[in-house]
Formats: structure tokens, sequence, C-alpha cells
């Protein structure tokens, strides 16, 4: 994943910082081959956050459920264009 990251607006004033540090840790935790579109499934469990982080190609998947204060339901990607990676969400897209 490229070193300059970006966020747009709804993901600066709907997804807490805290979430969106998660997100970016999830991709640089990833193996190094990477598809150019992250994706991220956000749904609230109780007083817990489940993430479901998938991509196409090359195929992966992986779910996390942390403790949040408020666990909130989005649907996020994550964009790597090679010069820059950009955070939105979907109906941003």
């Amino acid at each position: 994943m490229s070193q300059q990251r970006y966020l747009t607006c709804g993901v600066d004033s709907t997804i807490p910082l805290e979430l969106q540090l998660f997100l970016w840790e999830c991709v640089d935790r990833m193996p190094a081959l990477r598809d150019y579109l992250q994706v991220f499934q956000l749904k609230p469990v109780g007083i817990l956050q489940s993430i479901t982080h998938s991509s196409e190609e090359p195929a992966y998947k992986m779910e996390y459920v942390i403790p949040m204060d408020n666990p909130i339901a989005e649907k996020v990607y994550i964009i790597d264009d090679g010069d820059h990676s950009t955070m939105l969400l979907a109906e941003e897209y």
C-alpha cells in the first residue's frame, strides 16, 4: 500500500478516528500481494464493532470484532491507485 493516505469528508465525519486507524492497520497487515480495492463492512453487534475486510484479487477475507463506544453500520472502501490510497464511504464511490 502506498505511503500517502487520504480520506473523504464522509469518512472524516462518519468513521471515528480510532476505527480509521484500525482499517489502515488491517490493510498494512495483509500479505504483500493486494487488490487495489479493499472493502470493509462495518456492523454493530451489541456494544461491539464487527468488521469484515475483503478483497477480490487475490481473494481475501478477515473478520474482526472489537470493542467500541458507538459501533456503526457502514461500508468503507480503501482504494490504492499506486501513488496514494484513499479511504471513502461506499456511497461516495
